[in-house]
């Protein structure tokens, strides 16, 4: 049954206005706003249009066309704009796990906006806040208020000067003295600098500061996060023993202040220690509910991964937008045509549609996986806020971990490679500064970079996997995951006998047909398992054979962050509850963001084949 408006409420989604699209709008075959209220639901559509309604009615936000802001009052004018944020109170701290959608809603609506005042956003409320709340205990939860009400302004400070993804080599220190019960927060030189930390540069009251914990007996406990005060609440002046400030402009995200921060033996009370993962008692006995030091550190780097799944919805976001703007520019700019005196529409061309039309899919594809995923680290926090430590709450965290680790990386390169599609698909317009598709590729070029950069993190994946394998092959145990995201791969011998035919295109409408080639990329698992042992069988120690994977991790992680995207929108549009008039055109956009995806691995599937020996060298799965 097709989706319907309670109370038949049209406001919520008005006709457009009459304008050159009105043809093309008149010859779809399905009906927008129902696909927009089984995409959406009417609950988020109606957040949206209060978000929005909000801004556009509000002189703060307002723009001057051609109006360019110097740094200094851009910065100010963002966290103005985040203050009134705040004053609407579209979020309490009690959605954050009521209703998590809203969470999602916002961060996106805001970045549509601007993603300065997003990122902005995002860093003192979920990361910030996500890192007192899974990381403190009920001493800590008196910030929770306080991010709610800005009387204080949070920022998250883990990546140093010298270190970024190495987080094990931080080397800004925390010391325990009994005698004061404090600790003692130190950088022993600049390159030990917190770095890149959004929200430090100018408005910051507090940080999350990560640093190697030690006791006074000379052990080191690895890093920990403490909540530090580095500004004074009402002066914004720099505590004693902080120097704080702005790293400068930046190619992108400018309304956003990006700072350092060195300490020098700064004191913070023993309270401070977020201590969920670990505490010190005292008279300065460590105390932690791990036994093992690496799920510790695993557990409280959690945030991070929140910080991955909101990216790859700020990515999805981006390309959204551009590839509104290019379709839309492409239905309206005619060239040449079948006569001299008659031009069509740029989008009736086949090169215009096979250049934008995949981004699209791919935005409906990737947008209901990011979707999905956000949902399922909402399950994994609420998990370590009810104290659960079981196996299966830890594989879960795993999981997460290992998709996240390879959706952002996707996701920000799908949009990054899309957006400069858009831009030069709209031929010297797309120039034009006017069209923002500049703004969108520079502010989400460093979706590419924080929070892990992309290839490094690709590596997060492809480890999880063969450590996933390397126990089946050792102890015979099954690949299962709380997710089942790697349940495939249990049967990954037989799915590398498997063979299909395809006799004729049409049979590729079903994306089902890719998702088959996709497992039987698996294959891939089983080169890099055997590329790992061959190295270390050659002498190569762990990191050496590890660092040989370029040719092989890499393109593992992507291929099954692809699959993962590829079967949740398989599910989602093949569901019973998908309204008749609506499963055509989700089916044929499952079916092309399927099939352009696969074209890229073409020549792995068919170098597959031809190292099984088969006549010609020809893979049947991969036709």
């Amino acid at each position: 049954m097709a989706p319907t408006l309670k109370g038949g409420d049209a406001a919520l989604l008005p006709e457009f206005p009459r304008g050159p699209l009105d043809s093309y709008r008149a010859r779809a075959s399905f009906s927008w706003k129902e696909l927009a209220l089984f995409t959406e639901g009417e609950d988020m559509l109606r957040f949206k249009k209060t978000i929005f309604s909000a801004l556009e009615n509000d002189p703060l936000f307002a723009r001057s066309p051609g109006a360019h802001l110097s740094l200094e009052k851009y910065r100010e004018l963002s966290f103005l704009r985040c203050k009134r944020i705040f004053e609407y109170d579209f979020l309490s701290a009690g959605d954050m796990f009521e209703s998590p959608l809203k969470v999602s809603t916002l961060i996106q609506c805001l970045g549509m906006y601007d993603w300065s005042l997003a990122a902005k956003y995002v860093l003192h409320t979920l990361i910030f806040g996500s890192a007192v709340f899974s990381s403190g205990s009920e001493r800590h939860f008196t910030y929770i208020q306080k991010i709610f009400s800005m009387e204080i302004f949070g920022c998250f400070a883990l990546t140093e000067l010298s270190h970024g993804s190495n987080t094990k080599a931080i080397r800004t220190t925390a010391h325990y003295n009994p005698a004061t019960e404090e600790f003692i927060i130190h950088s022993p030189d600049f390159e030990a600098a917190k770095f890149w930390v959004g929200n430090m540069g100018k408005t910051a009251t507090h940080a999350v500061v990560f640093a190697q914990l030690h006791m006074p007996g000379g052990q080191c406990h690895g890093l920990h996060p403490f909540i530090i005060q580095i500004r004074d609440l009402k002066t914004l002046l720099p505590m004693p023993g902080v120097m704080v400030g702005d790293i400068g402009k930046k190619l992108g995200q400018n309304g956003l202040d990006n700072g350092f921060a060195v300490f020098h033996k700064v004191r913070v009370p023993r309270h401070n220690l977020l201590n969920r993962m670990g505490d010190v008692t005292p008279e300065g006995t460590y105390v932690s509910p791990f036994k093992d030091a690496r799920q510790r550190f695993g557990a409280s780097l959690g945030s991070l991964s929140w910080g991955r799944v909101v990216i790859m919805a700020m990515a999805v976001t981006n390309l959204k937008l551009a590839v509104s703007i290019a379709a839309r520019f492409s239905a309206t700019r005619r060239q040449f045509g079948p006569t001299e005196d008659e031009e069509i529409p740029v989008l009736e061309y086949q090169t215009q549609q096979w250049r934008l039309l995949p981004y699209l899919a791919a935005a409906y594809a990737l947008d209901h996986f990011s979707t999905s995923l956000f949902l399922d680290m909402v399950e994994l926090q609420r998990g370590l806020a009810a104290g659960d430590r079981s196996a299966r709450q830890a594989e879960l965290g795993r999981e997460i971990h290992a998709l996240a680790s390879a959706g952002k990386p996707l996701a920000s390169w799908t949009a990054q490679q899309g957006i400069q599609e858009c831009r030069e698909a709209c031929g010297g317009h797309g120039y034009l500064a006017m069209n923002r598709l500049g703004v969108l590729r520079d502010d989400n070029d460093p979706n590419c970079t924080y929070e892990g950069d992309n290839n490094v993190l690709l590596q997060q994946t492809s480890n999880y996997l063969l450590g996933l394998l390397a126990l089946r092959v050792q102890d015979g145990a099954r690949i299962r995951s709380p997710l089942k995201s790697v349940d495939f791969l249990d049967s990954y011998p037989s799915i590398l006998d498997q063979r299909f035919e395809v006799s004729s295109v049409a049979d590729c409408l079903d994306s089902a047909v890719a998702l088959a080639a996709y497992k039987w990329l698996c294959y891939l698992l089983r080169e890099t398992h055997e590329k790992l042992n061959q190295e270390k069988r050659s002498g190569s120690g762990d990191f050496e054979a590890r660092n040989c994977q370029v040719f092989h991790g890499r393109p593992l992680a992507l291929a099954f962050m692809e699959l993962m995207v590829l079967q949740s929108f398989h599910e989602h549009v093949h569901r019973p509850c998908v309204p008749p008039s609506l499963r055509a055109v989700l089916g044929r956009l499952s079916a092309l963001y399927a099939l352009w995806s696969l074209n890229r691995h073409t020549a792995l599937l068919y170098r597959a084949e031809r190292r099984r020996g088969c006549p010609g060298g020809r893979d049947r799965s991969s036709r």
